[in-house]
């Protein structure tokens, strides 16, 4: 995107974000500059100064707003929160698990993302505050997603109380255990088994609540 050198924020207590304008220019451009600087150099080559002079930011602004490299970080997660696909509604457990699972591995294995996710996982397994705000990133989806399964337990899918943020969690599982922990090849069918699989279990009752 193109930068604008003359970006300056306003004084804000840190965190704090305000919609449109310059502030919100001003974010967009930090952390654009911040996933790029993730994408190229990793967590520990992140530099609030060369994130400042790629975003087109006064260094004092980004001090003074972000703080730390785990700074960006942090609201960069809930900034892709934010901006996540919505969950799906095909009508259907196998449909929904399913697109949940094709989304997680097309974010995995893009040229772009993969390497932010990993950034951000190795930030995170260092940094309680990166570790906070993955936490919250996934909670968030988590949040989106189970209402598929809410609606499967509606229509009788999986038994009354099955535990819909477990069935969410259970899809994604083996795919960012290839990803980040045995660092496998990932393959779409690799997303089909952990839906299918997740879908079985849910319906076996696997998933229930004690």
């Amino acid at each position: 995107m193109e930068q604008n050198s003359r970006l300056e924020a306003a004084s804000l207590t840190p965190g704090t974000v305000r919609p449109g304008g310059r502030t919100a220019k001003v974010r967009a451009a930090v952390l654009e500059a911040t996933q790029e600087a993730l994408i190229e150099e990793g967590f520990h080559g992140l530099n609030l100064d060369r994130v400042a002079a790629r975003a087109g930011v006064g260094k004092t602004t980004v001090y003074r707003r972000w703080g730390s490299a785990a700074g960006l970080v942090a609201d960069l997660l809930r900034d892709m929160a934010e901006q996540s696909v919505p969950a799906a509604d095909t009508g259907s457990l196998e449909g929904d698990l399913l697109a949940n699972a094709r989304l997680v591995h097309r974010t995995l294995t893009d040229p772009r993302m993969g390497p932010v996710f990993q950034a951000v996982i190795a930030a995170a397994a260092c940094d309680e505050e990166c570790a906070r705000a993955l936490n919250g990133f996934y909670a968030t989806r988590i949040h989106a997603w189970a209402p598929c399964v809410e609606r499967a337990a509606g229509r009788g899918d999986v038994p009354a109380g099955t535990d819909a943020g477990e069935v969410v969690r259970a899809v994604s599982a083996p795919l960012y255990y290839r990803f980040a922990v045995s660092r496998e090849p990932l393959h779409e069918a690799d997303a089909v088994r952990a839906a299918a699989v997740a879908v079985t279990a849910a319906k076996a009752g696997s998933f229930t609540r004690n």
